[in-house]
């Protein structure tokens, strides 16, 4: 199977940032051979036409792609994912988040997942697989706001969130007020992400070429998932090396 991360380091060190901050960024990680399939496939995903609301094709991207759906169990993937979470994983879901020039972005928001019991994680991979500057589709993140295990943020502005949510709230380790930071990362990054961590995205310029994203996440077992988009056909279709990584327990 060709390679689809260059050589990186994700150790002891590494993981404390990512619990620390929420996020964990690396920089230019996917190969030249893997931003060229992700780009080819995002394409093809782009152009389908949408279906009904519960059952996008951007949606379940993996179940229209087969090299999508072949990453789900790519070892260098599994290796990453079991680095931050241990052995026990599970498959949640994959979904493209392409953004065209003049896309208007995404508002605040943070995800749910056993917010009663941190033993359990929930980790979005994203791959950027032509990057993005922080004022043209950027990625906008909270450090440490993860740490409140907050499943409801909602905002539909910095300022809105500032003045709401993140009012006197500190990061519960270091005891620092909380900050929005915007990211500019190069071609290939890949972005690791708790699913409680508070994000957004700023708008793609009118004129700018499309954004190619798509994340994989992963859990562990022991929770129902809300975000689960997976057909019972294709939890039952027997992708190759992702056996036992399916069902939801």
């Amino acid at each position: 199977m060709e390679a689809l991360f260059k050589p990186y380091e994700f150790a002891v060190e590494q993981r404390a940032e990512l619990d620390r901050d929420g996020h964990f960024v690396l920089p230019g990680l996917l190969t030249e051979e893997a931003c060229g399939r992700l780009t080819e496939a995002l394409t093809q995903i782009q152009a389908m036409p949408r279906d009904d609301e519960e059952y996008l094709p951007s949606r379940f991207s993996a179940e229209y792609n087969i090299y999508l759906e072949s990453l789900i169990a790519h070892p260098q993937m599994l290796q990453l994912v079991r680095d931050v979470l241990g052995a026990e994983i599970r498959y949640d879901h994959c979904v493209a988040l392409n953004r065209a020039g003049g896309n208007g972005g995404s508002a605040w928001h943070s995800h749910e997942y056993a917010e009663d019991d941190p033993s359990l994680g929930f980790l979005r991979v994203f791959f950027y697989v032509n990057g993005f500057q922080a004022d043209d589709g950027g990625l906008k993140v909270v450090r440490g706001s993860h740490l409140h295990r907050d499943a409801g943020i909602r905002a539909e502005s910095d300022e809105e969130l500032l003045a709401g949510w993140m009012a006197d709230k500190v990061h519960p380790k270091t005891g620092e007020a909380l900050a929005i930071e915007e990211l500019s990362v190069p071609r290939g990054t890949v972005v690791l992400m708790w699913t409680h961590a508070a994000h957004g995205v700023n708008g793609r310029k009118m004129g700018s070429d499309t954004r190619w994203c798509v994340v994989y996440a992963y859990r562990n077992p022991g929770r129902t998932s809300r975000a689960r988009w997976l057909s019972e056909g294709f939890e039952q279709k027997g992708v190759v090396g992702a056996e036992g990584l399916m069902s939801l327990y």
